[in-house]
This record gives C-alpha cells, sequence and structure tokens, in this order.
C-alpha cells in the first residue's frame, strides 16, 4: 500500500517483504523490483478501510460487553469473567471476522494491555498459534523465554528514544524490561514507563476506556496530487479540509474558538523556490458552524498567501476547543439564527451520513478539484458505493 499521491510504502505484505520492499520506502525508487517480481502497489483508499474497519469493530464489540477501539485496526475486549476456554473463544472471533468480512486478524490475550499487545505480536509470529496467543495459559519459564526474544522496541509504548536509552542501560528486551526494578526505572523516565513496566508484571494499570476523549486539536491537511500556484485552488482546499474538521467537531460535540492555517511548498523540490507560512485566527464566539469556520480559514489563507510558489500542502488545524454545553450566551446573540445554523449543520452531516461523502457540500469547495490527492492505483469502494460494486459473471 502506498502513502498520499502514491508516495511510498506504507504497508507491505510479507511477501512484498521478503522481496526487499522496505517501509516509507519512495515507489518510484523500486519500479525495477516490482517489474522483475510483478509487485502490487495499490493507493491509499481511506473510504474502504474506514468502512470495513466500522464493520471488523461492530463485530468485535458483540463478544465483549466493553470494548475500546485503539486505532483503525486495533481494539481491546474485556474478557474478565468469561468461564470459557479464551483461545478457543479467540478462534471463534477470528473465523466469524474472516467469515462475514473477509479480513484475516489475530487476538492476543493476556491479564494487562500491555501484556496483551504483546500476545497480539506473538500471535502473529508463532505459526502453530493460528493466530490466537493467551499469555495467560503459558508457566512462568515459557512466557519469560518469549519475551526474552522480543526486543524491547516492540513494547507497547517504547519509542525510538527511550529504547535508545534503555539500551544504554542494558535493557534490550521485553525480559528486560519486565524485571527491571520500577524505582530504578523511575530515576531516568517518566510514571508512563514505570507503569510499562508494572503491566509487563501482570499489574493492570491501564483501564478500556470504553468513550473515546474527546480531541483537544482537530487537523485535516493533505498534499496535492500536483504543484498548485492559484489561490483560488488553495481556497477549495482549505474549504474541503474545513468542512472534514468540521464534522469531526460536531461528531464530538465541540465547539472551537480558534482556528489555524498553513500553506507550504515541497522541500523535497529544491529547484523551486520555498515558501511555509501559517496564521492563528481567534474567533469572537465559539462555533462548529462550517460556514463561519470557512470564512474565517479564508481570511486567514489571504493574508498568508504569496503568489508565484508552488504549493504542495495545505491544511487547517481547529483549536482551543470546548464542549458543546459549555456555549456562552452573549449579549448581542442572535438566538433565533444560532438555533437555525445549528438545525442546518445537524440537517447536511444527516443528509450526508445517509447519502454519502459530500451529497451536500458548499460551492467553494468545487467541483473540479484539480489539486486532489493523486490515487492511481485505488482500488474500488466496494461497500460503500453502488457504481463500485463488486459483480460476479457466471
Amino acid at each position: 500500500m502506498l502513502s498520499n499521491n502514491d508516495g511510498c510504502a506504507v504497508a507491505r505484505s510479507q511477501e512484498a517483504k521478503v522481496l526487499g520492499v522496505k517501509m516509507g520506502e519512495p515507489w518510484f525508487q523500486m519500479q525495477a523490483l516490482a517489474k522483475k517480481h510483478s509487485i502490487i502497489a495499490l493507493s491509499s483508499n481511506y473510504t474502504l478501510y474506514a468502512d470495513m474497519s466500522n464493520r471488523m469493530m461492530t463485530i468485535l464489540g458483540k463478544h465483549s460487553p466493553s470494548q475500546e477501539v485503539y486505532s483503525i485496526d486495533e481494539c481491546f475486549l474485556s474478557l474478565n469473567g468469561f468461564n470459557t476456554d479464551l483461545t478457543a473463544y479467540g478462534q471463534a472471533i477470528r473465523r466469524q471476522v474472516k467469515c462475514w468480512t473477509g479480513l484475516p486478524v489475530c487476538i492476543g490475550i493476556g491479564p494487562t494491555k500491555t501484556l496483551a499487545k504483546l500476545a497480539n505480536h506473538l500471535a502473529k509470529k508463532q505459526p502453530e498459534w493460528a493466530g490466537v496467543c493467551d499469555l495467560g495459559k503459558l508457566p512462568e519459564y515459557t512466557l519469560n523465554d518469549l519475551l526474552e526474544r522480543i526486543e524491547v522496541g516492540e513494547v507497547w509504548g517504547v519509542g525510538r528514544r527511550i529504547r535508545e536509552k534503555l539500551a544504554r542501560l542494558g535493557i534490550n528486551t521485553a525480559l528486560d524490561l519486565k524485571q527491571a526494578d520500577v524505582a530504578f526505572i523511575g530515576g531516568y523516565f517518566s510514571i508512563v514507563t514505570q507503569r510499562t513496566v508494572m503491566e509487563l508484571q501482570g499489574v493492570s494499570l491501564l483501564q478500556l476506556e470504553e468513550i473515546t476523549p474527546a480531541r483537544q486539536q482537530i487537523m485535516c491537511s493533505r498534499s496535492f496530487g500536483l504543484p498548485v500556484t492559484q489561490l483560488a485552488d488553495l481556497q477549495q482546499a482549505i474549504i474541503s479540509y474545513m468542512t472534514r474538521a468540521a464534522e469531526k467537531l460536531r461528531r464530538q460535540s465541540s465547539l472551537c474558538r480558534a482556528v489555524h492555517v498553513f500553506i507550504r511548498t515541497s522541500p523535497f523540490r529544491q529547484k523551486d523556490a520555498q515558501y511555509s507560512q501559517g496564521l492563528t485566527v481567534t474567533l469572537p464566539k465559539a462555533t462548529c458552524d462550517t460556514l463561519k469556520l470557512s470564512q474565517t480559514g479564508l481570511w486567514g489563507l489571504k493574508r498568508i498567501y504569496r503568489s508565484g510558489y508552488r504549493y504542495a500542502k495545505a491544511g487547517v488545524i481547529l483549536m482551543d476547543l470546548a464542549p458543546t454545553e459549555m456555549r456562552q450566551a452573549s449579549l448581542f446573540m442572535d438566538h433565533v439564527a444560532d438555533k437555525s445554523t445549528r438545525q442546518l449543520m445537524q440537517t447536511i452531516d444527516s443528509i450526508n451520513q445517509r447519502m454519502g461523502k459530500d451529497a451536500v457540500f458548499l460551492a467553494g469547495a468545487g467541483m473540479e478539484k484539480r489539486w486532489q490527492m493523486k490515487q492511481g492505483n485505488k482500488t474500488p469502494c466496494y461497500t460503500t458505493e453502488w457504481n463500485e460494486l463488486a459483480v460476479v459473471r457466471c
């Protein structure tokens, strides 16, 4: 799978890894290798990914009273109180997900979230476990033997900098980290790393978050498929990005009190003149109105735009967010207009949710978006577009 604008490899099958395709390697540098081994590279298809993720998470959520969706392809389920063979239960879940969606999944089971993540890692690496690993079934010496084979950077929450610092302390494997003294770790790292050690020791400190906390900022940004030079094209992009960001804002029942808009050229086109600028605009009144947010974004764009540059990216950030219920009344507020605006946004969201993205959109976003992301090898949206449904011919 390729990144935005078919730039570089961001996901690889095991076969592609064996052939030498490296994570993050630019696609144009792999042409000879791809031709030699008939490697297929597909463009990012976010609509398809989101829909399949929602289907998978819905299925998984039926198998536990508590579910935390951690990312587009990961979630935690609570199995506390389940009086059953958890390995067999995990296999049943895998079969159902595979049957109903066609997606292969691996399941890791452990007494803590950190150990469950490691169990999932092991389930992928050990073919004999057929995709399900329950660390609770393993004797301590077997578990320690497995942890000794896992590089410490594979532990959830251990990034590159922490890994390098741990290595200087002689901690190189997951077992080393598990057996480290918590107080000793606290002398060099934050409480987060201490918790990781205790989680590896079987002490559950990270609880399931069944309700995803509201974001503190919402960003929407994309690289352009082609360099953009005209203000009109940048305006289309800013309105489109602001529309997406405002939808997310309303979805989490928040209001925005400041908007940041930015544009920049590509640092990789060294022959081009370089320019990068952004501007934060404070709103007089917190809002989630796409129209007002777009107007604010365009106001900021006009002040940072400079002609004569080949722009490669633009974006917006909604900042200083607050819950809708904290909306403060103003002496000069037009309550009738405010209520009408909220009803309009709810209606637009409802139509787009029922009829598909951009069934209703702002005219300023344009019909022909020459700046849109390049997706030369995108698979059809099999599950969300009627005209792209898979067809079986007998």
